[in-house]
């Protein structure tokens, strides 16, 4: 695969930092004339960002961006294109890599690269495969951990690291020695449409005739973890490949200890019953997400987004079936063919769509809690404007 034309800019992120480091190693190694740019926001309490510009011998620049708004990650965006524009303009750069600060999420950054004029052709989570339980289960702060971006930075390490994982259509994964085939099933069943690039594995060598490893790197193939940062990325539909009215939740799958429950009803929740029920959906898989309908808020699409025993529960807007016909042209493209594909001639779009994956997935158990928080059948035969009156048990949850 050649390397395209003006300045190519692949985006390498990851919590997991000696994965993320080898994968940052291994695209210097394979592509001649390629350098790293990275910012370390662990500086941030001094006030300022460190940043460094290396190729595969070293240090080439270093300087530093002061905070904005006492933002480290805000200085990163104010310095990130200016830095990768005079790289483009010196001429002599092939490929930019930009590694990430440990909890710096790739969306944000994939969008302020494109949103600068400069061409993403690739955004790669480096993972270790021994270490994705481990984070997601990790509900401390990231401030807590000295990871935190910014002054009101109140992620988790157990989301972040969702967000970085799902985001990329690339994991980097690392060779550990310590990961299992539960650890790699447990990959695969999150994030299931990602191309894997193995770190360890570099471009194929040529061989002469008498089949001794000859040194033309001119003629060199790209490796596998080079070929995808080059692949190209599309930064809409990345985005709306996470938005919960579109995205691309995984499947159905039982395999190494691993599963994945895919929970799909055409009921609203009981709002009262399933927010009884939080502490434990929450806690029964490694990881959850999707979409739900509430009975007493039949508008409102509600984002399901849980990991390392926290919760987030969040309205992103109305139900399509909720709009007027005149609204439809304002919605992308994207959300109106999902909604099409999954339309129901009496509730349109609204609907319960839920995934969990974990090791050890009590499915039985889950889908008797799940159907238990549904209206019964007499509080559906009610119909909506009884569900309305229901008690509206996420006011407080929601902050409406």
């Amino acid at each position: 695969m050649a390397v395209p034309p003006g300045l190519p800019v692949v985006i390498v992120a990851g919590l997991h930092a000696d994965a993320r480091r080898a994968a940052v190693a291994r695209l210097l190694a394979d592509v001649p004339g390629s350098v790293v740019l990275h910012h370390d926001l662990a500086t941030a309490a001094a006030g300022t960002v460190v940043r460094t510009i290396r190729d595969a011998s070293g240090v080439l620049d270093a300087g530093e961006a002061p905070l904005v708004n006492d933002c480290a990650c805000c200085a990163l965006r104010e310095d990130l294109v200016p830095e990768l524009e005079r790289l483009r303009d010196a001429g002599s750069t092939r490929l930019a890599v930009v590694e990430l600060w440990d909890s710096v999420e790739p969306k944000a950054m994939a969008e302020v690269v494109t949103a600068g004029g400069l061409t993403v052709t690739g955004v790669i989570t480096a993972v270790d495969p021994a270490l994705v339980l481990p984070y997601l289960g990790n509900g401390d702060d990231l401030a807590d951990a000295g990871l935190a971006a910014a002054a009101t930075d109140q992620r988790t390490i157990a989301d972040t690291f969702a967000r970085q994982l799902e985001y990329a259509p690339v994991l980097a994964v690392a060779d550990s020695p310590e990961a299992d085939d539960e650890d790699r099933e447990l990959l695969a069943q999150l994030h299931p449409t990602a191309r894997l690039a193995p770190v360890g594995q570099g471009a194929p060598a040529d061989r002469a005739d008498d089949g001794l490893t000859v040194p033309t790197p001119r003629r060199r193939p790209l490796s596998p973890l080079a070929e995808a940062a080059l692949a190209g990325f599309d930064v809409e539909a990345a985005a709306a490949a996470q938005h919960p009215a579109c995205a691309l939740l995984p499947a159905e799958a039982d395999a190494h200890g691993v599963s994945t429950l895919v929970w799909h009803r055409r009921r609203p929740f009981h709002p009262e019953r399933l927010y009884a029920a939080l502490e434990d959906l929450t806690c029964a898989a490694a990881r959850s997400r999707g979409r739900f309908w509430l009975a007493d808020k039949p508008d409102t699409l509600f984002h399901w987004d849980a990991a390392g025993g926290a919760l987030c529960v969040e309205s992103v807007g109305p139900w399509l079936a909720s709009l007027p016909d005149a609204a439809w042209e304002m919605v992308p493209p994207v959300r109106r063919a999902a909604a099409a594909l999954d339309w129901h001639p009496e509730h349109g779009d609204r609907g319960q769509h839920l995934v969990f994956t974990s090791p050890g997935l009590d499915r039985d158990g889950l889908e008797r809690l799940l159907e238990s928080c549904l209206l019964t059948d007499a509080e559906y035969a009610a119909g909506p404007d009884a569900w309305q009156s229901l008690p509206h048990a996420f006011d407080t949850l929601l902050e409406v």
